[in-house]
């Protein structure tokens, strides 16, 4: 079967299974960002795939994607001392999804997914972001193009 044909599954499983090779990466969801079960703490910290749009070319697929990167933010009941950090984690917890979304680049810009033809477009840019929904969590949406061969055939 033609790259092309299961060019979607192979880039979603790849860029899973990368967010799953992290000790920071519990678990990763795919689809719309709404349909993000966000009550449920067993599954943090958490990556999501949102797919935006897929450009084709004559030999190369390119797919726009966002994947948030997030944690609950724990907040502690003592008195804050520190008004700059805080009495919660919050920095702690966009650090460290910055540094998940951060290798995941690196490995589309010359890393191992480089080397399997799974190459970044240009820049990754990152957004961060602190909801307060029932679970309080932060982290950030990383939005960046994968290019993968197109090798689709035509006849």
């Amino acid at each position: 079967m033609s790259i092309a044909i299961r060019s979607l599954y192979l880039v979603t499983d790849v860029i899973k299974e990368e967010l799953l090779s992290s000790e920071f990466i519990n678990t990763v969801t795919f689809g719309d960002i709404t349909e993000i079960d966000l009550n449920k703490q067993t599954m943090y910290p958490l990556s999501h795939i949102m797919l935006n749009s897929v450009t084709s070319q004559e030999r190369i697929l390119e797919y726009n994607m966002t994947i948030f990167l997030m944690d609950i933010v724990d907040v502690s009941k003592d008195e804050t001392v520190d008004i700059f950090v805080g009495n919660d984690n919050e920095q702690d917890v966009l650090n460290t999804m910055l540094s998940v979304g951060n290798k995941l680049a690196g490995k589309l810009r010359r890393g191992t997914l480089f080397t399997d033809k799974y190459q970044l477009e240009g820049t990754a840019e990152f957004e961060p972001f602190t909801d307060r929904f029932e679970n309080r969590v932060a982290g950030w949406a990383m939005t960046f193009t994968v290019m993968i061969s197109n090798d689709i055939d035509i006849c």
